[in-house]
């Protein structure tokens, strides 16, 4: 059952994706907010199939640290449901991604449209350079920049593997970094077509504080973020 279910979903997601993109594509056309209004109307979707034809919910935690407004946020990366879900729950956010994903049919016409930060992974330090351009370039439009750490999902137990990006974002927007922890892996996970029923949780965790030296910031949020989704687990 759980194999029929995950393949039903996979479908729903894909075709809704093509549905969504070709249907609306007119918002293309218009001021940044109706495509990115597109996106967020996708995204329940999703969420909507993934509870009712997959058996698995989404439950955010933490709320009261959500920000709103001119923000960094960082996330564990387990799966895709991680790029999906900045879209239900922040106001305008930002999510920094790799380069291939901007050139595909319609998820990348929306990225491209919504201003989503590409980062060509094979340029070393280039790849960084542009990233702390475009995401300075984000924030001064006061939006929510969401990335992750690791820069690549990682499974559910995997060793972490914390990469030097993030600080350069948390010096350059010279403001706090909200951490958030989740389980998504556990029933969305990084590889593989099957979604295993129950409860996700995504869990906005305290801001940690500006003006961090680089080792003592990498540090807490690493131990912010793991220490909270190993106990999601």
């Amino acid at each position: 059952m759980t194999t029929l279910r995950s393949l039903v979903f996979v479908a729903w997601l894909y075709l809704s994706l093509a549905l969504f993109a070709v249907l609306l594509s007119p918002a293309l056309l218009l001021p940044h907010r109706f495509a990115l209004a597109v996106v967020k109307s996708w995204a329940r979707f999703v969420l909507f199939g993934l509870r009712w034809v997959a058996g698995v919910r989404v439950e955010f935690r933490g709320l009261e640290h959500r920000p709103t407004g001119r923000a960094l946020l960082a996330c564990k990366h387990q799966g895709m449901l991680d790029i999906i879900i900045p879209f239900v729950v922040l106001e305008d956010p930002c999510i920094i991604t790799k380069k291939e994903l901007m050139i595909l049919p319609f998820f990348g016409w929306f990225a491209w449209k919504t201003k989503m930060i590409s980062v060509d992974r094979s340029a070393a330090s280039k790849a960084l350079r542009d990233m702390v351009k475009q995401a300075r370039e984000r924030s001064a439009e006061g939006r929510q920049i969401w990335i992750f750490p690791e820069g690549t999902r990682a499974p559910v137990g995997s060793v972490p593997d914390y990469k030097p990006g993030v600080a350069a974002l948390y010096r350059e927007i010279a403001g706090p970094c909200w951490p958030v922890a989740t389980n998504a892996g556990v029933h969305w996970p990084a590889h593989g077509f099957r979604r295993y029923p129950g409860t996700v949780v995504y869990e906005f965790l305290p801001p940690i504080e500006a003006g961090l030296k680089r080792p003592a910031f990498m540090a807490e949020l690493e131990q912010q973020i793991e220490t909270a989704s190993n106990a999601l687990l």
